[in-house]
Formats: C-alpha cells, sequence, structure tokens
C-alpha cells in the first residue's frame, strides 16, 4: 500500500465500534503499516453518537481524519452514516448497517427517525448497505453485528493481504471466537458485488 487510508467508524455507544477499531488496529499494526487511532465517545454511554478515526499507510502523522478526507466510513446505525457523512472524499465508499436506533427525542415521541438515510447515502457515495444485526442474529448473538460490518469494510477495501480471521480471534474475549470468526466471514460474504 502506497498511499494511506482513512477509515472513519461510526455508532451509538455499546455497538462495538471501539472493539471494532482495535481488531482494525491490531490487524494493520501485525501487517507492518504505521497507524494511528483516535476515538471520541461523547454520550456513548447513554446512547449518543461514537466516532473513531483509523488512518494507516507508510507513514501517518496524525489520527485526525478531516472533513472530505475519510476514504470509508463503516456506519453501524444508518442516521450515524449520514451525521458524519461530510467526513467522506469524494468518491468515498461507505459500508452501512441498515438498522435504526431510536435517539432520546423520537423514543420520547418528540421527533420522528428521519426517512431517506440510505437514499441520500446512495445519491453521493459508493454504499454497500446490509442488515447486520440480522445476519448476526443468524449465527445467534445479535452482538456480532460489529464483526460482521468489520468484515463487509474488509472485503469493500479489498484488503485481503492480512489474515483477518486470526487477527479477529486474538482480539475478541476467547468465549466469543467462533462466532466472531463467523460473523468476520458472514460480512465479507454479504458485500459481494453489490454497491
Amino acid at each position: 500500500m502506497k498511499q494511506n487510508v482513512s477509515a472513519l467508524l461510526v455508532g451509538v455507544g455499546g455497538q462495538g465500534a471501539i472493539l471494532t477499531a482495535k481488531v482494525l488496529v491490531n490487524g494493520l499494526v501485525k501487517a507492518g503499516y504505521d497507524v494511528k487511532m483516535s476515538e471520541v465517545h461523547g454520550m456513548s454511554q447513554r446512547g449518543g453518537s461514537v466516532s473513531t478515526q483509523v488512518h494507516w499507510g507508510e507513514k501517518v502523522n496524525s489520527p485526525v481524519i478531516g472533513p472530505g478526507a475519510a476514504d470509508i466510513i463503516v456506519a453501524f446505525e444508518k442516521m450515524e452514516a449520514v451525521r458524519y457523512s461530510n467526513f467522506l472524499k469524494p468518491g468515498g465508499v461507505a459500508v452501512i448497517n441498515d438498522y435504526e436506533i431510536a435517539s432520546s427525542t423520537v423514543a420520547a415521541g418528540l421527533e420522528q427517525y428521519p426517512d431517506g438515510c440510505l437514499e441520500a447515502m446512495r445519491d453521493h457515495f459508493t454504499c454497500h448497505v446490509l442488515k447486520a444485526g440480522e445476519i448476526a442474529r443468524s449465527l445467534g448473538n445479535e452482538r456480532c453485528m460489529n464483526i460482521v460490518l468489520f468484515g463487509s469494510m474488509v472485503r469493500a477495501l479489498h484488503m485481503d493481504d492480512i489474515d483477518w480471521e486470526t487477527v479477529v480471534a486474538e482480539t475478541v474475549p476467547p468465549k466469543f471466537r467462533e462466532l466472531n470468526v463467523a460473523a468476520f466471514r458472514a460480512g465479507y460474504n454479504a458485500v459481494g458485488g453489490q454497491a
């Protein structure tokens, strides 16, 4: 890889965005890349927005990804994809979980969940949309949807030069290894040729 790559992982607190970023960083470091990571938790413990920036290449000076600079966004919740879309560069790629989490104002009936999130993203970017929650449930545990999305990200970026299954197995808690390796495979295969 000659040029640097920037990824932004976004979601809602508790969805596993930070664990996913750690899997990514572990694999990239093992492969010899210079990697920088930055996390923003915000009100994540109360269901607020979470973003993690990962920047890698031969030499990386900063983890910070500015507006219009991310090569890929992995959105664990579809409204978060729109919220952070200004960080994607023209021609950028988005891996989006077709999944809704009601904000506190939506849950209280004060607002409605916005329509058209996926359509808005598809109008401007190459998008891989999947129902990672359903895929994870079919594997026996919805909580592995983050690794489903990670598998899709690896496929979307053509990052096949790293043994990601081993990296996943080494990073997640031992009792969840088999589940998460299966989740990685399912997410990788979910992207296929669609965009």
